[in-house]
């Protein structure tokens, strides 16, 4: 039990699941830390004391005992399931804390609710952050990309916390204070958004090079290993080459061909979907890897589709090396695609909710501890450390060049795919929506001129100020100008 009468640790942690009982090791493994832990389960809290007695934790049975054993301001972080879990602590915590104390949600909770959340508990005189935390378990444990947001109060206390135990890239922790409210959630929720995007882009590259070339996994794996150690460099194409080297030892065949082919999905790609269509922002990119998992996930489906014709030549490469690094070109141009897409729905986002995010900060930070670190990232803090206000991701110099070199190989392969009847969707939306950035002219003239014809939409003229509206009756209608006030 925990000594009631003397407040010993400078932070707590409510929820010893795995990725609490990870975050919490890590918190008492620096320096200056002592970590208070708390479950509603005894067990947890038991386990971990025992198998880590090093760690020196101050355990609590009750959540009264765990609120006394902790210094002023009392600073807490909730690692336990989004939703009604969560608000449940948030109010146990809420009634034993004294104002200018901080609750943290580490948690993978939905921004809105992070809001709803920070706005009930403020009113309280209590801080609430909500600290995306990225890198899973192993990042929980050995140092994660945290993005937490809150007031700068409360980053006050939390930020050197954070920044012990967060990973550290290129001399500098990955942790920095986001925004207010909801700012940090959001930002974790575009950060899985984007890892959708990277993961699906790395399968239709293996796919493509599988089915092209014939290559076995454990072929296509050093394939791989050898992107890794050039521009593509990242976690995700790391633990691919991993992935694919895999020996199923009940089989004995490779583990890749024993896994069902249905992805799973914990909502975050969603979400992210969800508030870019919100926000009006393009994601296309990320929406079709989620789609895809969608569609991997309806067998009924896919079997009923059996029989349905397909291409009628039977598609070969002829030079299987010059396949695969047209194949490595497209991947990175989608790639970057996928980040683009990403940081322009987290500035419509600051836009929306009057966040004030830094892009050059969230990029650094997810150079290490996060899943979709890469080298490329320091690219992308580049660009934007050179032009602040930058419009579009894409259009910076190095990005801009990155496309040039790699879009005739990216168009190759996807022609390669449609031709051959191998999906790659997320590939081919990429290429679309830089081909639609590069248009001059789109066709959505004639979209608004449908919308204005069935329900008198309105639209903009090329050659004069307003909106106007047309009385559609053949070629030659009349067209009125509208009073928009």
């Amino acid at each position: 039990m925990a000594d009631t009468t003397k407040a010993q640790a400078n932070i707590g942690v409510v929820g010893l699941a795995v990725m609490g009982s990870n975050l919490a090791r890590n918190l008492a493994s620096r320096e200056g830390n002592t970590v208070a832990v708390y479950n509603r389960s005894w067990e947890k809290t038991n386990t971990l004391i025992t198998e880590h007695p090093e760690a020196g934790f101050i355990a609590s049975e009750k959540i009264e005992d765990f609120v006394a054993s902790l210094q002023k301001p009392r600073t807490a972080i909730i690692m336990v399931q989004a939703g009604k879990g969560t608000d449940a602590v948030i109010d146990q915590l809420t009634e034993l804390f004294e104002p200018g104390d901080i609750i943290v949600d580490g948690g993978n909770a939905l921004f809105t609710d992070t809001i709803r959340r920070e706005k009930a508990v403020r009113e309280t005189g209590i801080n609430f952050v909500g600290a995306g935390i990225s890198g899973g378990e192993e990042g929980a444990l050995k140092g994660p990309s945290i993005m937490p947001g809150g007031s700068a109060e409360a980053y006050q206390t939390l930020g050197p916390i954070l920044s012990s135990i967060a990973a550290v890239a290129e001399g500098e922790p990955c942790v920095t204070h986001i925004g207010t409210d909801g700012a940090g959630h959001f930002v974790k929720m575009i950060h899985n958004g984007i890892e959708y995007a990277d993961m699906q882009l790395i399968a239709e590259a293996y796919d493509l090079i599988r089915r092209g070339t014939g290559k076995s996994p454990a072929e296509i794996a050093e394939v791989f290993a050898e992107w890794n150690r050039g521009e593509l460099e990242s976690y995700l194409i790391e633990i691919t080459a991993e992935v694919l080297r895999q020996v199923d030892a009940k089989t004995g065949k490779p583990l890749v061909d024993v896994i069902v082919d249905q992805a799973g999905s914990k909502g975050t790609g969603v979400w992210t979907v969800q508030t870019a269509l919100n926000l009006g922002t393009p994601v296309s990119g990320i929406a079709e890897a989620v789609f895809a998992r969608g569609l991997s996930s309806h067998p009924e489906q896919r079997a009923a589709a059996i029989g349905l014709p397909g291409p009628s030549d039977e598609w070969t490469v002829d030079d299987k090396d010059a396949f695969i690094e047209d194949v490595r070109l497209a991947l990175y141009a989608s790639k970057i695609v996928a980040y683009s897409q990403g940081f322009d729905a987290i500035a419509a986002g600051a836009d929306e909710h009057g966040w004030n995010i830094d892009l050059g900060a969230v990029s650094k930070i997810w150079r290490g501890g996060c899943i979709i670190r890469a080298q490329f990232l320091n690219r992308i803090a580049d660009s934007y450390a050179e032009v602040p206000d930058l419009k579009l991701l894409l259009s910076a110099p190095y990005f801009a060049d990155a496309m040039s070199k790699a879009q005739d190989a990216w168009r190759r392969v996807v022609v390669a795919s449609a031709q051959s009847g191998i999906p790659a969707p997320a590939f081919s939306s990429s290429l679309s929506y830089y081909d639609g950035l590069r248009a001059e002219r789109l066709p959505a003239a004639l979209v608004q001129g449908q919308r204005d014809f069935f329900g008198a939409h309105t639209y903009k003229r090329v050659d004069a100020e307003g909106t106007f509206h047309t009385l559609w009756s053949g070629d030659r209608s009349e067209v009125q100008a509208v009073d928009s006030h």
